[in-house]
């Protein structure tokens, strides 16, 4: 469920697209984005920073879009929320010695941990931790470059494909790498 809830403007926006068209479907992103929030806060009682990120840039990019009827305003959400995730992990890695990577790897572990009523004592070398936080930098500035790219030198029709389909595809592959590099650290069970 919380997938579902996750990826819900995506999924909208991409399905909208297909049967309508892209004004349409920028103004659901921005419903479903709404939804996600207030959903968050209902069941939550806290709204997590990115979610308020993606939901600001909605509300700009996809206003301007809506309003101007340009589709290129929303062609620049997806390189925007990459460069600033890019951003704060140098950031707050370089100047506040601060390391997000590390501690969302944590905080996944301890969810886990909560679910499965065990106990996950793990610690995450410093160095391999650095990397991946500079692993995941470079990619993000990367994905923020190439979705411009794309935006630019493709059809409407592909990039819509390649920002629902390609980026969560080098997310994904991404994750697996992450995994692979920490899984000599985690508990046999």
């Amino acid at each position: 469920m919380s997938f579902l809830i996750e990826y819900l403007p995506l999924i909208l926006f991409f399905a909208v697209y297909k049967f309508v068209d892209i004004f349409w479907a920028t103004g659901v992103l921005i419903i479903a984005s709404l939804i996600q929030v207030a959903h968050q806060y209902i069941t939550k009682r806290e709204v997590a920073k990115r979610h308020w990120i993606f939901l600001a840039i909605a509300l700009i990019l996809g206003g301007m879009t809506i309003f101007f009827h340009d589709e290129q305003f929303i062609k620049w959400k997806a390189t925007i929320i990459y460069a600033i995730l890019g951003a704060a992990l140098l950031i707050s890695r370089y100047l506040f010695n601060k390391n997000l990577v590390k501690g969302a790897l944590e905080g996944v572990l301890k969810s886990v941990a909560e679910k499965e009523k065990s106990e996950i004592d793990i610690d995450l070398p410093a160095k391999d931790c650095d990397q991946l936080n500079l692993f995941w930098a470079i990619l993000l500035f990367f994905i923020a470059g190439l979705n411009l790219y794309v935006a630019y030198h493709f059809s409407l029709d592909f990039w819509v494909n390649f920002k629902v389909f390609g980026l969560i595809g080098i997310t994904f592959i991404a994750l697996l790498f992450t995994m692979f590099k920490i899984q000599k650290y985690l508990p046999e069970e």
